[in-house]
């Protein structure tokens, strides 16, 4: 059957509006390997992500590195770590301080599918959320925030280290920084990034050195 013919569907479930938002640049790894996809019931979710990557079984994740200065974020540190303040990722800042790291490039942490790529406004700004299946089927998500732009497309293959985004500050609403998130319930919306219940959202630092290759 064409790839390109099947149609995987999606349900994604958002607290605030969002639009999507036209290309600024291209991935040269994936700019090839796109599929579509649709809204579906959420019941189907899993099923949906087993599909989309049992046909490019290449972009299955071998490995997970940090999403800035990769592979391990020198020039970085963590400025509000996941569970500080109950919030739900950790906030990347470039060591020499304000907001010298604007426009500092955003890499994928590892292969996977760009599920949503858009600017939702308010406290996000951009997001852009990839889903990533492990070879032993692990399934988790990553989700990037308050991007200043945006070089991967919902639809889009990624390899891990291939360029996403830019390090930004929410149109201005805060010192630029990233905000990184990894989840292992793939059904959750974008949320609020502060929260009591942590059930679904994972430590990324910790994830991501327990997931080294």
């Amino acid at each position: 059957m064409n790839f390109f013919k099947i149609l995987f569907f999606i349900t994604i479930v958002f607290q605030v509006s969002c639009q999507e938002v036209k290309k600024e640049d291209t991935i040269q790894s994936s700019t090839t390997e796109k599929a579509i996809i649709k809204v579906e019931p959420l019941k189907t979710r899993l099923d949906t992500i087993v599909e989309v990557f049992k046909q490019k079984s290449i972009y299955k994740a071998r490995g997970f590195d940090f999403p800035i200065a990769k592979p391990n974020a020198k020039g970085y540190y963590n400025a509000q770590a996941f569970g500080a303040n109950n919030h739900l990722g950790d906030d990347w800042n470039a060591v020499t301080g304000g907001n010298s790291d604007l426009g500092d490039p955003i890499y994928a942490t590892a292969n996977g599918f760009v599920n949503f790529a858009a600017d939702i406004g308010g406290g996000w700004g951009k997001v852009i959320r990839i889903w990533h299946t492990t070879t032993d089927g692990l399934v988790v998500e990553s989700l990037c925030a308050h991007c200043d732009t945006m070089l991967a497309e919902r639809g889009q293959y990624v390899f891990k280290g291939d360029k996403i985004a830019t390090i930004g500050n929410a149109d201005g609403i805060y010192l630029a920084h990233l905000h990184f998130e990894i989840r292992d319930d793939v059904s959750l919306p974008v949320g609020a990034g502060y929260a009591t219940e942590t059930e679904g959202y994972l430590d990324p630092t910790k994830f991501i050195k327990a997931h080294r290759k």
